[in-house]
C-alpha cells in the first residue's frame, strides 16, 4: 500500500466522502450518456450551434459536416456512458476521471459563463467564470488525485490480479 493509499484510508469520513463523490459524478455521466443513447433524435448540433468564444469556429465546422457531427454525437453518447460506468464501478477510474475532466472542460470552453456572451437557452448554474461544469471538472481532479477504486471498486481486483 502506497503512502497515498494509506492517507486516503486513514480517515474513513474523507474516504467514504470521496467514494460517494465518485459514485455521484459517475451517475451524472452515466445518466447523461444513456439519455442521449436512448433518444434517437438527440444531436450535439444545438449545443454546438449555440457555442460562443474560442471554439465557436470549430463548433460551426463540426455542425456543417454530417460526418464530423455523427462522430461528435457518438463520442458524446458513448464517452459519457463509459466514464459513468468507470466511476460507478471503480474500473480504470483514474482514466475515467481524466477523460471526464476532458469532456467537462470541452463543454466549459464551448459555452463558458463569461460576461458578454449570450446563449439561446439560459444556462442554469452560471456565476461569471464559475459554473457547474468547472466545479465538476475540479471534483474529477480531486478523484484523480485521491483514487478510491483500489479499495472500493473493480480496480481492486485488477490490481490484485496484476500482482500475481
Amino acid at each position: 500500500m502506497s503512502a497515498l493509499d494509506a492517507s486516503i484510508k486513514s480517515n474513513q469520513y474523507q474516504f467514504y466522502g470521496l467514494v460517494t463523490l465518485r459514485f455521484l459524478i459517475g451517475w451524472h455521466f452515466l445518466y447523461e450518456g444513456i439519455s442521449k443513447l436512448l433518444n434517437p433524435y438527440w444531436s450535439s448540433a444545438a449545443y454546438l450551434l449555440d457555442s460562443k468564444w474560442i471554439f465557436s469556429g470549430l463548433a460551426n465546422t463540426i455542425v456543417s459536416n454530417p460526418n464530423l457531427l455523427t462522430i461528435s454525437d457518438y463520442i458524446n453518447m458513448w464517452g459519457l456512458t463509459l466514464v459513468g460506468v468507470s466511476l460507478i464501478f471503480g474500473i480504470y477510474s483514474r482514466y475515467g476521471s481524466l477523460i471526464g475532466m476532458g469532456f467537462i472542460m470541452l463543454y466549459y470552453l464551448f459555452a463558458p459563463p463569461l460576461v458578454g456572451l449570450e446563449y439561446g437557452k439560459p444556462n442554469e448554474g452560471s456565476y461569471i467564470i464559475v459554473n457547474k461544469n468547472l466545479i465538476e471538472a475540479c471534483a474529477l481532479w480531486v478523484l484523480y488525485s485521491f483514487p478510491t477504486s483500489q479499495h472500493i471498486g473493480l480496480d481492486r481486483f485488477l490490481q490484485a490480479k496484476g500482482k500475481n
